[in-house]
């Protein structure tokens, strides 16, 4: 029996229903009894309806006709029982007579230990309760929704099921935690649905898209759709008992970064998008091929707005129907694993747009945003930004993370811009930012959330690991959070992007006088666990292409790139390319267009391609080029000061004193003859790689596959090597005997 207070007098039990204010829907439709008089009364809301009748839900026998007790489709009726029964409703309309179940019938969805979790913010699979879920309740297949909407005044799911009328199907409130809940019979996968929400000031705010949605509309049209994520058949088992592996900080990881809207386009007129399974089939054989470990695909969360690439997501829980379902995209990293390759995921929690369909305002107050303008939007971006501090918001971003790695079984996770989430003062003036509860510029808030983000991956998502974009020097970004790191497991060295690339585009000539800025980087390469990127933000916003930043005449341009890969993929540190670079696409990245791949017909082009793919192949089977990449032990200079002649040797060492690699970089256009380098130990040094040969577009200039050690002291070390050095190139030379 209801608790629900009785109506005024005269007032019919309908009335808030038909206003569309109806905050507690379960107490006015439904069975409900028997009452003082014994009654037990049945009510719906039907306006399609011309005639309804309660059918006995065992015996399928017509038990009571309800009456008409409001034009706009209200219904109720005496039932002959004594007690409460399993019913359905036999429905007349203009298109027949159907039988169906009735919502309001139905038990509570969350149970105790749910609502008690939700509330408190230590939900960590919330998407499993929260959302839109296919079920079966007491043998009646149907959807269940919930949402978390705890200031709503009323709160309905409508879809083209109930021809987006928020009067039909109105949500209970679970008080203790929150949130509104409904189970609705007969939906199931691909019903497009959203949530109608009245603000307790009375106000229907825009429809809403359910921020635990597993699929979406593709844009701009902004619904959800309900999706069975429990029907997908894995295929990478074998995988994922390396997957921790082969994200180890001695393992190498060598990371090739995609948009897939602009990989590859579609070769008919309409230059469309490739689908999931059609990147399946193209994408994932050549980055194989290329020698890549992982795959970086820039954010995959839907969004709305193209040009944001996918750093302003929406639907956080849904990859982006932009290029098909959700198994679909399960389907392609099923794919990358059956053929040995990582999937990484950019992950945006710093921000999110202010779409009228999305999370800001979410039941009419700042629910998921910061209120605090100075705290809770990003003024460079015109976005919002989470409300850390609050339990329900980190909890939401917790299970959002944990999501991909359980549900999709992503290995990585890249946290973009951090440092916007770190600094309460990012790209603030002075006055238009508030100072923690110390006077200090750290958000403290962010800071605690970012903690228990990588506490809570790393202990259970399953071998999945995260990544920093961290642009500032804040400390122990990759260090474990009980001894005062932030625990991600990786951060891009902005750094070292920043100053080599700086480096690269001086003229040769003048190189001698920035040479700091290629060993400045030395300094606190292992004060953190570093990737390498040259991401797609070097290609973007004016900034040209990566073969557009290097001098000189058109060889002489391929040529300072090859060394520069070179360079890179010698240095200590994991790897990251983004799309294009492999082949030096002389473009800006354009996210409306396919890449240039024609460009892989001109020779020096196709060369750049071939020096990548060795230089993968090079990184993975050479131990001494990636196992100590995070360790100081790893490393030693040969001589990192001449300057004058704008040459580096150096060493990377593996496991063993006899387990090392020789690296001669010459960033001039001068061929050095008999140029010698101390060598940590006698015999033979093949020379394994040089950017210089004529495979890759360069001139064939080196050393006839290798050269003798000589008993010369020489950089203090007992032997020595005379090389010669290309111009424009980087040498690696290996002992044999190793690796």
């Amino acid at each position: 029996m209801s608790r629900r207070p009785k109506s005024p007098a005269g007032a019919p039990p309908f009335a808030a229903l038909l206003r569309g204010d109806e905050s507690d829907p379960f107490a006015v439709l439904g069975m409900h009894g028997p009452g003082a008089d014994g009654a037990i009364v049945v009510r719906a809301f039907l306006p399609q309806a011309s005639a309804v009748s309660v059918i006995d839900g065992a015996s399928g026998a017509v038990v009571a006709d309800l009456a008409r007790v409001h034009p706009d489709g209200a219904f109720q009726g005496i039932v002959g029982r004594t007690s409460c029964f399993a019913y359905r409703l036999r429905v007349e309309t203009a298109a027949g007579q159907s039988e169906i179940e009735d919502p309001y019938r139905f038990p509570p969805l969350l149970g105790e230990l749910d609502a008690y979790l939700l509330a408190e913010g230590r939900h960590h699979r919330a998407y499993e309760k929260l959302g839109a879920h296919v079920t079966e309740i007491a043998g009646v297949a149907g959807v269940a929704f919930a949402v978390w909407a705890p200031n709503a005044r009323r709160v309905s799911l409508v879809g083209p099921f109930n021809d987006w009328d928020g009067r039909r199907h109105p949500m209970r409130l679970r008080h203790d935690c929150g949130v509104w809940e409904l189970f609705v019979p007969g939906l199931g996968p691909e019903t497009l649905y959203k949530f109608e929400i009245k603000a307790r000031s009375g106000d229907l705010l825009p429809l809403k898209a359910d921020p635990f949605g597993f699929f979406a509309e593709r844009p701009p049209a902004t619904a959800s759709v309900v999706w069975n994520l429990d029907d997908f058949r894995w295929r990478d088992a074998e995988w994922r008992g390396r997957q921790a592996a082969a994200a180890a900080r001695d393992a190498p990881i060598a990371i090739y970064e995609v948009h897939l809207g602009s990989w590859r386009r579609r070769s008919d007129a309409g230059q469309g998008y490739l689908s999931y399974r059609e990147l399946a089939d193209a994408l994932v054989p050549y980055v194989r091929d290329m020698g890549f470990t992982h795959i970086e695909l820039l954010p995959i969360s839907e969004y709305p707005f193209d040009g944001s690439w996918g750093y302003q997501p929406i639907g956080l829980f849904a990859p982006t129907s932009r290029h098909g379902t959700p198994d679909e995209f399960r389907a392609f990293i099923d794919r990358c694993h059956r053929d040995g390759l990582g999937v990484i995921v950019d992950w945006v929690a710093g921000h999110f747009p202010e779409d009228a369909h999305g999370l800001g305002l979410f039941d009419g107050t700042h629910l998921y945003e910061h209120a605090d303008p100075r705290r809770g939007r990003h003024p460079d971006w015109g976005t919002l930004i989470f409300n850390y501090g609050r339990n329900e918001v980190a909890n939401y971003l917790f299970a959002n993370a944990l999501f991909w790695a359980d549900r999709y079984h992503i290995d990585g996770l890249r946290a973009d811009a951090v440092a916007s989430m770190l600094y309460l003062d990012y790209s603030r003036p002075a006055g238009e930012w508030s100072p923690n509860r110390h006077g200090g510029r750290e958000n403290l808030e962010a800071i605690a959330f970012l903690k228990h983000l990588n506490e809570t991956i790393y202990a259970e998502g399953g071998g999945a690991f995260t990544v920093a974009e961290e642009s500032t020097a804040w400390p122990m970004v990759t260090r474990p959070t009980d001894v005062g790191g932030l625990g991600f497991g990786y951060k891009w060295n902005m750094g070292w992007m920043h100053d080599t690339l700086l480096y690269m585009s001086k003229e040769p000539v003048h190189r001698r006088y920035h040479h700091d800025l290629l060993t400045f980087g030395l300094l606190y390469a292992f004060s953190e666990n570093f990737i390498l990127p040259l991401s797609h933000d070097e290609v973007v916003h004016g900034k040209g292409s990566l073969i557009g930043k290097m001098p000189g005449d058109h060889w002489q341009k391929f040529a300072n790139l090859r060394a520069y890969y070179g360079f890179m993929y010698t240095m200590p540190g994991k790897k990251l390319l983004f799309m294009g670079g492999e082949f030096a696409q002389t473009a800006e990245w354009n996210h409306d267009q396919g890449l240039d791949w024609h460009l892989l017909a001109d020779a020096l082009h196709a060369g750049v391609q071939r020096l990548v793919r060795d230089l993968n192949r090079l990184y993975r089977g050479t131990p001494a080029l990636h196992r100590r990449d995070c360790e100081p032990e790893g490393f030693d200079w040969i001589d990192c000061n001449d300057m004058d002649q704008s040459v580096l040797s150096y060493l990377r060492k593996g496991a063993t004193p006899d387990d090392c690699a020789v690296i001669v970089c010459n960033f001039t256009p001068v061929v050095r003859e008999r140029y010698r380098i101390g060598v940590p130990r006698p015999g033979f040094y093949r020379e394994r790689l040089n950017t210089d040969a004529a495979d890759y577009g360069g001139g064939n200039i080196g050393n006839l596959g290798g050269v003798a050690a000589e008993p010369i002291p020489w950089h203090g070390h007992a032997h020595s090597l005379s090389v010669t050095l290309p111009p424009l190139a980087t040498l690696v030379l290996i002992p044999e005997g190793t690796s």
